[in-house]
């Protein structure tokens, strides 16, 4: 069984992998405009819909981590110990907080490929 300290870190560790799949998800189309924007331009951008065929797997894994991390923080009985991280009522707050706004930024890059042609 896991203690409290580690269950807090595999929470984390969940939301990370969350937004990281879904930056995958909107890599596509996220960085050329990103580049665009910076003022970098070529024809090579066109290259980087490499990853659009593997779109749909990225966004697999966003909303399975983000269940995830929604199991872990609101369904989960957690076990703590008087004292530790875990049983103060703040940080329980400050982690779902933290889930809601990673959840808003995964969903918005998953959503840039179908809005990005609306700002052409």
């Amino acid at each position: 069984m896991s203690g409290p300290k580690e269950s807090t870190r595999t929470g984390s560790r969940f939301l990370i992998a969350g937004m990281l799949a879904a930056l995958g998800s909107s890599a596509c189309c996220v960085g050329p405009l990103v580049l665009l924007v910076l003022g970098i331009s070529g024809s090579w951008i066109g290259s980087l819909t490499a990853l659009e065929p593997y779109r749909p797997i990225f966004i697999g894994l966003t909303l399975l981590f983000l269940t995830w991390a929604f199991h872990r923080l609101y369904l989960a009985r957690q076990v703590c110990t008087p004292g530790s991280a875990c049983a103060n009522p703040r940080t329980l707050k400050r982690q779902r907080v933290l889930f809601w706004i990673v959840t808003i930024l995964s969903l918005g890059l998953i959503a840039i490929p179908w809005l990005a042609p609306l700002f052409y």
